[in-house]
């Protein structure tokens, strides 16, 4: 049984059962009926259109509990609809459950969760696991979703922009319980990129693998955050990045620059460089300002404050530094480094300390607070620094 095959035919079965008649919700919970038997059946003998039967399967659920509805009379047409045994149809709906799954009145963590759910396969269980949440919770929180957006039609255009940043909200959910939330993110994009062609989908493929293609190198054998310029680069994976680049470079020359084609082009600069000495800082502030200019985002402008630091010193860094807002996560642990890199280490030393306390999570907070022992000690015994 190749489950691989099984869940990358969901969204396209679920959009048949959608363009024929059923809603949202009831289509959603028909495939995943369908999804169980394939997987229980599938392994000792697998049918020769798998969409095919699939989608028969899903599409008798559906009448078998629309027929037991109370609603029976207002979907007596939908019985009379019942396909032929055969191949099943080319169209693909795809791009509008995208859409239908990124709907803007739900909530970031509902739309992360109906995405995968309805166009990644997995099961409610997994997508618990994943967010470390009770799957009860997790059911609630994917029924209401799918409420939400059963109203939906397929006939109106959806908001990439929206689509994608749920993506990447998927993306940077990284490694939790049995399934890889990355990986996923990244088949889902190109997915997407098969259905759509627009340069920030480009874009937003090209920063996925650019990031993951680094994965390997970002933590110790103990488990330990290992900081960008103390990776060991040979452990990087040069295929990935190879087709990051060569997917970022045929978006960027159509001159239609968005955040996420920004973005990657700032982690293809990183990837390219041997060395973290060999950075091309001057380019990756460019690019910063290039963000800037696009989201005025107080993260961006966090982030170029690293860069300005790097390309033009501490002193400069810490002056950008000082046009951000003081509250943002992650801004002590900058501010920090920079007072480091400038020699202020019992200034530094009091950030690392604050940066630990308001760490997202646990490898953080223990790298910041390995920082600060590290000051301290060469405080202490400046003989030892």
């Amino acid at each position: 049984m190749d489950e691989a095959l099984i869940r990358s035919l969901t969204p396209a079965v679920l959009g048949v059962l959608v363009r024929r008649g059923a809603d949202f919700a009831a289509a959603e919970d028909a495939v995943q009926e369908a999804l169980i038997e394939a997987v229980r059946g599938w392994r000792a003998d697998p049918p020769r259109d798998p969409k095919g039967w699939l989608v028969s399967v899903a599409w008798r659920k559906f009448l078998d509990a629309a027929r037991a509805d109370t609603a029976r009379r207002r979907r007596e047409d939908l019985v009379d609809q019942e396909p032929q045994p055969g191949p099943a149809a080319a169209a693909d709906d795809t791009l509008q459950l995208y859409f239908l799954c990124a709907h803007p009145s739900l909530s970031p963590s509902s739309a992360v969760a109906l995405t995968l759910r309805a166009l990644g396969g997995l099961t409610t269980r997994q997508i618990a696991q994943a967010y470390l949440v009770p799957e009860a919770t997790m059911a609630q929180r994917i029924s209401r979703a799918k409420r939400t957006v059963s109203a939906g039609r397929f006939d109106r255009p959806g908001d990439v922009a929206t689509v994608l940043r749920v993506l990447y909200l998927v993306f940077n959910e990284g490694y939790s319980g049995d399934v890889d939330l990355a990986a996923e993110a990244i088949r889902l994009t190109r997915q997407l990129a098969g259905a759509i062609d627009h340069p920030e989908v480009a874009g937003l493929l090209a920063l996925m693998l650019l990031h993951h293609a680094r994965r390997a190198g970002r933590t110790a054998p103990d488990g330990s955050l290992v900081p960008l310029a103390e990776q060991d680069r040979s452990r990087w994976d040069t295929g990935l990045i190879a087709e990051g680049v060569g997917i970022l470079q045929a978006a960027l020359a159509r001159d239609r620059l968005g955040e996420f084609q920004a973005q990657a082009a700032i982690a293809a600069l990183h990837a390219d460089a041997p060395t973290a000495e060999e950075t091309d800082w001057v380019q990756i502030v460019e690019w910063y300002d290039e963000l800037v200019r696009l989201t005025d985002s107080p993260v961006v402008r966090l982030n170029r404050a690293v860069a300005v630091g790097e390309a033009d010193g501490p002193r400069a860094g810490l002056a950008a530094l000082g046009a951000v807002d003081a509250s943002l996560p992650r801004y002590a642990a900058v501010a920090a480094y920079l007072h480091e890199r400038d020699g202020d280490l019992a200034t530094a030393a009091r950030l690392y300390v604050e940066a630990a306390h308001r760490a997202p999570n646990p490898a953080e907070r223990d790298h910041l607070t390995r920082q600060a022992a590290r000051l301290n000690v060469r405080l202490n015994d400046p003989g030892r620094g």
